[in-house]
C-alpha cells in the first residue's frame, strides 16, 4: 500500500492525501508538481532517477482505516542535484 507521503520532498509543501499536486516515482518518493517542472533534472527523481507519476488518490471513506503517513521527508539539498542510486 502507497505511503501518501504528506510532503514535496524539495520545497516542503504540504500534499494531503487527496492532492492532485502530488507526483511520486516508484519508491513514493513525493513531489510536487511545481519542484518536478522547474527543479527536478529531467523531471526525473533525485533519489533512484526513475520517472515521476501522479499519486493516487486515496478515497477519504478508507483514510480512516488506511491512513496516510504523517512522517515528513524534506531534502531540499536534492532538489536539482545528481542521482544518487
Amino acid at each position: 500500500m502507497l505511503q501518501l507521503r504528506p510532503n514535496c520532498e524539495c520545497c516542503g509543501r504540504d500534499l494531503p492525501p487527496d492532492s492532485r499536486e502530488a507526483l511520486i516515482c516508484s519508491f513514493e518518493c513525493t513531489w510536487c508538481v511545481d519542484c518536478a517542472r522547474t527543479r527536478l533534472p529531467g523531471g526525473l527523481c533525485p533519489n533512484c532517477g526513475g520517472n515521476l507519476v501522479p499519486r493516487p488518490i486515496r478515497p477519504a471513506a478508507k483514510l480512516s482505516t488506511f491512513p496516510a503517513s504523517t512522517e515528513r521527508i524534506h531534502r531540499p539539498e536534492r532538489c536539482g542535484g545528481a542521482v544518487t542510486a
